[in-house]
């Protein structure tokens, strides 16, 4: 047993092979990193908003798992190998080969418009705004400004309530029903027992 372990270690350590055991880790992580954040996050969200019996709501909560999982393994995979043959070819990595394969990773994996890929596509995208508003600063091309969190949050609230009150259909349904859920059954009770532990 410990030999093969030992031919094992040694052949993960060889480096002609690293390029190849990187994809292999690639798709590893992402398949775990998937797992980790859809399961819990998809569980306690059927828990609270979905009304169906266990074997439905098991199902949902596996399928939105194995998605997530089966995504970030996937572009784990397509990335690292367009990075690696991209270096290959040109003799290092340059700056604009992560872009690209970014982008052919993303068109592949997250293309299909569903739950899933909206959700993580739309958090990349808030991080991806924050950071760009960042790089002017970083790049030494304006001052930091001050103030300027408080001005996004009034904004980011300011539009998403005028959204909900006047154009609804516009807004991701997830998001509907969790402001349905704060701020119009709020206005709506006929005993104590709906006022202060049941919504209905």
């Amino acid at each position: 047993m410990d030999s093969i372990k030992n031919a094992a270690t040694q052949f993960i350590l060889t480096p002609e092979y690293h390029d190849l055991l990187s994809i292999v880790k690639g798709f590893r992580n992402g398949l775990v990193y998937g797992a980790k954040i859809r399961f819990p996050h998809a569980l306690v969200m059927t828990l609270l908003f979905r009304r169906s019996n266990f074997k439905d709501m098991s199902r949902f909560v596996l399928k939105a798992t194995k998605q997530h999982a089966k995504n970030l393994a996937f572009f784990a995979t397509i990335y690292k190998t367009l990075l690696i043959v991209q270096r290959r070819m040109h003799g290092k990595e340059r700056p604009m080969d992560s872009f690209l394969a970014g982008l052919v990773g993303g068109y592949m994996v997250f293309g299909e418009n569903n739950n899933v890929n909206q959700q993580i596509v739309l958090y990349l995208f808030s991080r991806i705004m924050m950071g760009l508003a960042k790089l002017p600063v970083k790049k030494n091309v304006i001052a930091e400004p001050a103030q300027t969190f408080p001005i996004f949050a009034s904004l980011v609230w300011a539009t998403v309530m005028f959204l909900f009150q006047n154009e609804r259909d516009v807004l991701q349904p997830s998001l509907q029903a969790s402001m349905q859920y704060i701020y119009i059954d709020s206005n709506r009770w006929n005993t104590l027992k709906n006022f202060l532990w049941h919504n209905k």
